[in-house]
């Protein structure tokens, strides 16, 4: 494995802290591992953005804000608020629950408009929207419905898992998203991936973007490999 193929690997981790304890040291550390290991986004709770952007000045890599995490249950002005709110503070990639209430209501007319509205206000800021399901707690049909919607609104990735559900993501749920959308839409594995094996696995399922707090571990073990 060159070295060129190992930082296509990299980049295409989220380096994640999204623990409601987590320091501003902890931020420091996390940018600085990103930036060391050159993943491509950190992803962090919403009010960590402007520490983050701060210590990200400069680089390529990207501040993602979670937004209405982890539960999504929020309403859609409050989601775009605090989507507004990130931006303003240096966020350049958005991560966004979305409301498991109204699809476990059947109410998807719901769920289009919030994640048409979140979509619209990402990409007049010319940032990337993903779109987190949580599939541990919807069937298949309603992760199904869930894409079919997303592949007609195409946010540029939807989401496993936000890793503080019940479960994380796998192989079968992201083989199911990525055959419903398609070419149209990206697909980010997150929860629960924490070795090179599970990494590649997701990859090969069909995920083009890996959400971990192992990404150290997983491009070591590669650099193994290699």
């Amino acid at each position: 494995m060159s070295p060129e193929q190992l930082d296509q690997y990299a980049r295409m981790i989220d380096h994640t802290n999204l623990h409601a304890d987590a320091s501003a040291a902890d931020m420091e550390k996390l940018c600085a591992e990103a930036k060391q290991y050159h993943f491509k986004m950190v992803a962090i709770n919403q009010s960590q953005t402007e520490r983050c952007a701060q210590y990200l000045a400069g680089t390529d890599i990207h501040v993602g804000a979670a937004i209405s995490f982890p539960l999504g249950q929020t309403t859609i002005a409050a989601k775009i608020f605090e989507t507004e709110d990130a931006i303003k503070n240096g966020a350049t990639e958005i991560d966004y629950v979305l409301n498991l209430t109204e699809v476990k209501n059947g109410n998807y007319d719901y769920i289009k408009s919030e994640m048409t509205q979140m979509v619209a206000c990402c990409h007049q800021h010319q940032l990337p929207c993903k779109v987190i399901f949580e599939n541990c707690y919807l069937t298949n049909d309603e992760i199904r419905q869930l894409a079919l919607i997303a592949k007609s609104v195409q946010p540029d990735f939807i989401k496993t898992s936000t890793g503080f559900g019940t479960g994380g993501a796998t192989i079968a749920d992201v083989q199911l998203m990525k055959q419903t959308v398609g070419a149209a839409v990206k697909v980010k594995a997150a929860g629960g991936i924490r070795s090179a094996t599970d990494f590649l696995a997701m990859i090969d399922a069909g995920a083009e973007r890996i959400g971990t707090s192992a990404g150290i571990k997983i491009i070591e073990a590669l650099k193994q490999r290699a």
